[in-house]
């Protein structure tokens, strides 16, 4: 298979990763850096490899080694983990396939495909998880239940205590929970103060 087609079909997927969907849903610049950085680097890496006679196995080493590295640098949401490993697979996937373009492609599109679907603004969007600081401390599960119902306006799923301050009467919560249909679109006007970034 040549070479330049395998680079010109990774080149295209990974364009269309970050730029057709990554970049419009989330508008981080440094990681749509980081995620053509990863995948050429890949993919230039796996392409040396796999000339010099290397097997799938040294390949998916690099794969799993590059992974820890990447993840231990900096704490990132799982949507953004999801779009690196897709990058990382896009890289990888060429090189080491051992099978035709049609193959590689077919991939490929399979890897964007999925990421388009699963990361898209319209699946489960009434769905949400923030970690919350409630200025009451809230022992009792069901109160705790009871009152995030009626300070978010939504259906409670879980409510997971992180901690309980009995000193400064505060309660950290990691709450899963879904607004009402007629709400769905008003994320903007609707999102609790939370004590972090989602987690």
């Amino acid at each position: 298979m040549s070479r330049l087609v395998l680079t010109g079909v990774d080149l295209v997927a990974v364009g269309l990763l970050v730029f057709a969907l990554y970049f419009p849903r989330h508008r981080r610049r440094d990681l749509a850096m980081a995620y053509l950085g990863v995948n050429v680097g890949v993919f230039a890496v796996a392409s040396s490899l796999s000339a010099a006679g290397a097997g799938a196995g040294l390949g998916l080493g690099l794969f799993g080694v590059l992974s820890i590295i990447r993840l231990r640098s900096t704490e990132l949401d799982q949507h953004e983990v999801a779009y690196y490993f897709s990058a990382l697979a896009l890289g990888i996937l060429g090189p080491l396939a051992g099978s035709s373009i049609w193959t590689v492609t077919g991939l490929s599109a399979l890897v964007l495909a999925v990421t388009y679907v699963g990361d898209h603004p319209r699946l489960l969007r009434r769905y949400r998880r923030h970690v919350m600081v409630i200025d009451t401390a809230i022992s009792d599960p069901a109160a705790l239940v009871a009152h995030l119902e009626q300070l978010l306006g939504a259906r409670v799923h879980a409510a997971n205590v992180e901690r309980v301050d009995l000193v400064n009467d505060t309660t950290v919560v990691d709450v899963r929970y879904s607004l009402p249909r007629s709400g769905a679109g008003a994320d903007a006007g609707r999102r609790p103060v939370e004590a972090g970034a989602a987690r």
